[in-house]
C-alpha cells in the first residue's frame, strides 16, 4: 500500500510527463478497441439488414453475389426468374410470405426496385422493425414510386414530384432514360440505417410497364413507342423478376424447401439462408480485418515503446529521489517494484481512459454517421476480446517497465548522491 502511494505521488510530482504518455496510451487502447469495436458493429449493421428472412431465393449463380443483390444493393444477377415459376412456389404449402425484387434500373445513381405491397409489411430489419412511412404511402398505381430516406434527403425530393428512371444501374444520370414515363413520387420512408435508405420502391406492373414497348433489351423504334397514358395496370402481365425473399411458416421447413428449389425441375434456381451468406462473406474480408489488426497492435507497441522511452530518460532526473528512498532504508526490490507498479498504473490508467475516449467518441459520431453513411454502430459492451487486449496492454506496460526499473535496481546509493557535470 505504501509503494502505491509513493507510485501515485512519483506520477502527480511529474504531470507533464504522465499526462503525455496517458494521453499517448490511451490513443494507442483507444484505437485498438475502436477498431475491433466499429468491427463488430459493422458486423452486427449488417447482419440486422436483413430479418426474419430465411430463405433468398434467386437465378442460379453465386451466393455472395445473390446476397449482395439481394439485399445489399450491390452487383447484378445473372438471370432472372419467371413470375410463373415464383408464383407457384409464393403458394407452396411451407411458404409464409414473400417479397419479389426486379432490378435493372436506377435513378441517378441509386437503384429501382420493382416489388409489391408485401415489401412494406414484411420486411424486418434489426431484428423485428418494420419499414415506417415518414410521409405518403405504399406504391400501389403502375407510376407510383416510394423513395427511401437517403434518396429523398439527397436529391430534395418531396411528394408529387415526377422522376425519370434510367435503363440499367449507373452512377449518374444514364444513358438511355425512360422519360416517355416518369413516376411520382407517392411516400418516403423513414432513415433504417439499412441499403432500403438508398434505393427507389416502384410497383412490378411499373417495372413491367417501362419496358413493355421494348424489344430484345432495345428501346422502341419511334412511332412505335407505347406512352404512359395508353397503358393500364390490369393489362400488365409482369414476365419476370430478379430474386425474392421467403419466410416459411415454420424453422422446420427451411431446410427442406431450400432443398426442393434448388432441385426446382422447371428453371435452374438457387436458396441461400442469409446468416450463412453472411458468414462466408465475413471469411472473405477476414483478411482485411486481420491486416487491420496487425495495424493497430503495432499502434498499441509504438504507445508502450513511448512509455519506456518516458520512464527511462527520466530516471536520469529521477536519481536522487532514487538515492534518498534507498537512504531511508528503501530496499532494491522495492525500488523494482515502485517502477513496475507505476507502468503498470500508467497502463491501466491509459487503458481506462482508451476505453472513455471510444465509447465518448461513439456517442458524440454515433447519429452523425449513421445520418451521413447510414451505417448504424450500436453501442456495445467489452467483447473477451477487447477484455484480452487491455490485459495485455497491462501487462505489456508492466512488462516494459522491468527495463527502467533494473537500471534503477542496479544504480548504486552513491550514484545517486554524486554530482554529474
Amino acid at each position: 500500500m505504501i509503494l502505491l502511494s509513493l507510485a501515485w505521488k512519483s506520477l502527480k510530482n511529474r504531470k507533464l510527463t504522465t499526462s503525455l504518455t496517458l494521453f499517448s496510451i490511451a490513443l494507442s487502447v483507444g484505437l485498438l478497441i475502436g477498431v475491433e469495436h466499429v468491427r463488430r458493429g459493422v458486423r452486427e449493421h449488417f447482419s440486422h439488414t436483413i430479418s426474419q428472412t430465411d430463405l433468398i431465393v434467386g437465378a442460379r449463380g453465386g451466393t455472395l453475389q445473390l446476397l449482395l443483390y439481394a439485399v445489399f444493393g450491390m452487383g447484378t444477377a445473372t438471370n432472372n426468374i419467371s413470375y410463373a415459376t415464383y408464383d407457384k412456389l409464393r403458394q407452396h404449402p411451407a411458404v409464409k410470405w414473400t417479397i419479389p425484387y426486379s432490378l435493372g434500373d436506377s435513378h441517378r445513381g441509386f437503384r429501382v426496385i420493382g416489388t409489391t405491397e408485401d415489401f412494406y409489411k414484411e420486411y424486418r430489419y434489426r431484428q423485428d422493425r418494420q419499414l415506417v412511412f415518414a410521409a405518403g404511402k405504399p406504391a400501389s398505381e403502375v407510376f407510383d414510386v416510394v423513395l427511401g430516406h437517403t434518396v429523398a434527403q439527397q436529391l430534395g425530393y418531396t411528394l408529387g414530384d415526377a422522376i425519370v428512371v434510367a435503363h440499367g444501374v449507373t452512377s449518374g444520370r444514364g444513358i438511355i432514360q425512360h422519360d416517355d414515363k416518369p413516376f411520382r413520387v407517392v411516400g418516403i420512408l423513414r432513415q433504417t440505417a439499412t441499403p432500403v435508405d438508398r434505393a427507389l420502391y416502384i410497383t412490378l406492373e411499373g417495372m413491367e410497364a417501362m419496358h413493355i414497348d421494348w424489344q430484345a433489351g432495345a428501346p422502341p423504334r419511334p412511332g412505335e413507342a407505347i406512352s404512359a397514358a395508353q397503358i393500364r395496370k390490369e393489362t400488365i402481365q409482369v414476365q419476370q423478376i430478379t430474386a425474392f425473399l421467403l419466410r416459411t411458416k415454420s424453422r422446420m421447413e427451411t431446410l427442406r424447401l431450400q432443398r426442393e428449389i434448388n432441385t426446382f425441375a422447371d428453371e435452374p434456381l438457387m436458396t441461400i439462408i442469409p446468416g450463412v451468406a453472411l458468414s462466408e462473406l465475413w471469411r472473405t474480408v477476414g483478411y482485411a480485418e486481420d491486416a487491420l489488426k496487425v495495424v493497430t497492435i503495432f499502434v498499441m507497441v509504438v504507445g508502450l515503446l513511448g512509455m519506456l522511452m518516458a520512464l527511462y530518460t527520466s530516471l536520469h532526473e529521477r536519481r536522487r529521489e532514487m538515492a534518498i528512498l534507498r537512504a531511508v532504508g528503501v530496499g532494491p526490490w522495492k525500488i523494482l517494484s515502485l517502477l513496475i507498479l507505476e507502468s503498470g498504473l500508467l497502463s491501466m490508467l491509459g487503458s481506462l481512459g482508451g476505453v472513455v475516449l471510444v465509447y465518448s467518441l461513439l456517442l458524440i459520431f454515433q447519429p452523425i454517421i449513421e445520418k451521413a453513411f447510414g451505417l448504424y454502430l450500436p453501442l456495445m459492451t467489452l467483447s473477451g476480446v477487447e477484455y484480452v487486449y487491455l490485459a495485455l496492454t497491462i501487462l505489456g506496460g508492466c512488462a516494459i517497465g522491468l527495463i527502467p526499473a533494473l537500471k534503477a535496481y542496479r544504480n548504486t546509493l552513491a550514484d545517486g548522491l554524486s554530482m554529474r557535470l
